[in-house]
């Protein structure tokens, strides 16, 4: 198997990057990385092409709602603009794929909202490749609460999306979600293009689960990659077709930068990433 490119989540350095976008990027073409994937990138995508070639990054993936009416993250929520809007501005970019990155939790709960999510990504698909694109589903935790006849929304949400539909796993949040990450890597075979590599404390409780309490990222206890709870070296060996090894903190634990230093380390030196 062909080793994947390395490439970091930008919402890992909102902050920085809304100061800053021309420096957050030149530091993070500084720490050797060539690619980053892209957030909140719709309202902005001349602005952000220029940022990136001048930095001499690319993006090839970038997450942007596609299926719901505002995109959820755990310090609030963007307003969603039309799938023909999100493409144009990612094609500008240079995009490749544009990944869904949040359902809300009860959707994910019945057989009839499963499917739905699955149809409508389909249908994005269409409307993706008049624009020379592919998309995505990025997951949480919470499309691993409910089951069907012993299978998970998340394996059914699989099994109902046209084969054109790329995943993009976020291991953190699958271990916090129950599973054995190293099999569902392994299951999702060449569907699976992308992983976000985080790493961390696994929350006892699911946030999304039955009776969890109000969740922002604050409560997070996130580490450098290698240094926690997920299994990220079995996880990157078990995938057969992975494209992008995404590095990415929901709350970095220290100077950001360093942070992802210490992680593109992990993969480098680990020989996980070209």
């Amino acid at each position: 198997m062909t080793l994947p490119d390395a490439s970091v989540q930008l919402y890992t350095l909102a902050t920085e990057f809304a100061a800053d976008m021309g420096g957050s990027l030149d530091k993070l073409a500084a720490i050797g990385l060539r690619n980053v994937e892209a957030f909140d990138f719709v309202s902005r995508p001349t602005e952000i092409r220029a940022a990136l070639d001048a930095s001499g990054l690319a993006s090839p993936t970038g997450h942007a709602p596609l299926l719901s009416d505002t995109l959820w993250t755990p310090d609030g929520e963007i307003p969603t603009p039309s799938p023909e809007v999100v493409f144009a501005a990612a094609a500008e970019i240079g995009m490749t794929t544009v990944i869904d990155p949040f359902v809300a939790p009860d959707r994910w709960l019945t057989a009839d909202g499963v499917a739905d999510i699955a149809e409508r990504l389909n249908r994005a698909a269409d409307k993706a490749a008049e624009f020379g694109l592919r998309v995505g589903y990025h997951n949480h935790a919470q499309e691993f609460v409910a089951s069907f006849e012993g299978v998970s929304a998340y394996e059914r949400f699989v099994a109902l999306t046209d084969a054109r539909v790329q995943l993009e796993l976020d291991l953190f949040w699958a271990l916090t979600g129950g599973q054995d990450v190293p099999a569902l890597v392994s299951a999702l075979g060449d569907r699976l293009v992308a992983v976000h590599v985080k790493d961390g404390v696994v929350p006892a409780v699911n946030p999304w689960g039955p009776g969890a309490a109000a969740f922002g990222s604050d409560s997070l206890d996130q580490r450098h990659a290698g240094t926690a709870d997920v299994p990220l070296a079995e996880a990157l060996a078990a995938g057969t077709a992975i494209r992008y090894a995404v590095i990415e903190y929901d709350k970095a634990p220290g100077d950001v930068f360093e942070d992802i230093a210490a992680s593109f380390a992990f993969l480098r030196d680990g020989g996980f990433v070209k």
